[in-house]
């Protein structure tokens, strides 16, 4: 489902993969799948669009491209902002993190997309231009990210409450 969010029409970086990282780290008992799964969705969604939708953009196949490494890293850092920020559940902190988590992505993927990439020159006009250049997009990665934890804790949360036997089950 993740990576399906990736590839069909959508605004830009409206995305459930950083609310995948967030929900896993608060409710996933092991937690490399906090990680695994949306670096996982995240690879995969990035390689059959860098593939297919962007190959105009990249000479041949690619497994992966410069500034995968940089939203990794974000991903890592969002697992650890769940860690701190949801371990009790409430409208604060799953907004709170949500928001943390964007400006999160918008500093760190934009830093590698800047200092990977070709379209910025590498001093300091470059990097500005390329986080003005991105600015547009963030209000979407934010309300991705209310939306897409909104809906995961509270879905989740309802179950747990509706089924008792779903939360010991599932943690």
């Amino acid at each position: 489902m993740a990576v399906l969010s990736r590839l069909l029409p959508h605004p830009g970086n409206f995305s459930p993969l950083a609310a995948i990282a967030l929900f896993g780290a608060t409710y996933f008992s092991n937690k490399k799948w906090a990680i695994l799964v949306p670096m996982a969705a995240w690879w995969l969604s990035d390689l059959l669009l860098n593939n297919t939708i962007y190959a105009e953009y990249q000479t041949g196949f690619s497994l992966f491209a410069g500034y995968q490494f940089w939203s990794f890293l974000s991903i890592l850092a969002i697992v650890g902002i769940g860690y701190i920020l949801l371990k009790r559940i409430n409208v604060v902190n799953v907004l709170g993190s949500a928001l943390i988590a964007a400006v999160l992505f918008f500093v760190v993927s934009n830093f590698g997309v800047w200092l990977s990439g070709t379209l910025y020159t590498k001093n300091v006009t470059g990097l500005i231009e390329c986080y003005v250049a991105a600015i547009p997009f963030f209000h979407w990665t934010l309300i991705g990210n209310i939306f897409y934890l909104g809906l995961m804790v509270g879905m989740y949360e309802l179950f747990a409450y509706k089924l008792p036997q779903f939360k010991s089950v599932s943690q």
